[in-house]
């Protein structure tokens, strides 16, 4: 698996991006944290610099990887940064190895399927049946961004996106679904360790991303605090879905802020 990792102080912070996406989305996080912790970034399997199949490509397959690659890079205990899919990412590799997690982040998540695994896979797939997937991914990212997005920011970004495999696209966007109907609750549930959310957008009942206003609820920072009452809501408004991106340095202060307070609290 392509990673890149940084020395510095721990407890260390491992970086899991989106979907179709790559860890060259946490490159102004890598570059504040240089030095003041160790930090980690890697490709998922078939995404970036890391082969993979089809078949090999599923949040559970994710998730494991994150937690092997949190034990074989001797990690006693890190922090998971997490970016929409990488949500479910980190959330599954927490389940796997709750003992070396100091904490998590989840930036801008949300939940796709609900009810019936099975239905909430069929209905992810029927999104890009009609178009094809290059048309869907295209839009789907254009999406993700706010009217007065940096336009040069949004093209790299949905090209990037448009460089993941067809084949492989096709099989994990529903694969996705189907974990938030089956796993979501289950995976939240199992969360024990320090929790932070940083939410800028939501996909509001029509299914259509927009932006969070200051002081608003949705149903995904609902279900967070239903599901881990503790856990720390932070809003940055004004950008669209890639925070880490268009506002990188309030991304990196309140991650920095969040491991500052699991350091007060003892966390080696």
């Amino acid at each position: 698996m392509d990673l890149e990792r940084l020395p510095g102080g721990a407890p260390a912070l491992v970086f899991i991006h989106g979907f179709a996406c790559t860890r060259a989305d946490w490159k102004a996080q890598l570059e504040h944290f240089r030095s003041r912790a160790e930090t980690l970034a890697l490709d998922l399997r078939g995404h970036g610099a890391t082969p993979g199949t089809p078949e090999e490509c599923s949040i559970e397959t994710y998730g494991a990887d994150v937690a092997a690659v949190v034990e074989q890079s001797g990690l006693e205990r890190a922090v998971l940064v997490g970016h929409s899919m990488g949500c479910r990412v980190v959330l599954e590799a927490n389940r796997r190895a709750p003992e070396r997690i100091a904490g998590l982040v989840l930036i801008d998540g949300s939940r796709m399927g609900t009810g019936d695994p099975t239905a909430a896979e069929e209905n992810a797939r029927k999104a890009f049946a009609a178009t094809g997937y290059p048309v869907f991914a295209r839009k789907f990212f254009a999406d993700m961004f706010l009217a007065d997005a940096d336009p040069a920011l949004k093209a790299r970004t949905i090209e990037q996106a448009l460089r993941l495999p067809e084949q492989i696209g096709k099989t994990l966007f529903p694969r996705v679904a189907g974990w938030d109907a089956r796993a979501m609750d289950a995976a939240l549930d199992a969360v024990r360790a320090p929790l932070m959310v940083i939410q800028s957008t939501y996909l509001n009942s029509e299914r259509v991303r927009v932006a969070i206003t200051p002081g608003q609820s949705t149903p995904w920072i609902e279900l967070i605090c239903s599901r881990v009452p503790a856990a720390r809501i932070e809003i940055i408004t004004g950008t669209g879905h890639f925070p880490q991106l268009e506002a990188p340095a309030k991304v990196s202060a309140l991650v920095e802020d969040f491991r500052a307070q699991l350091a007060l609290r003892g966390t080696p």
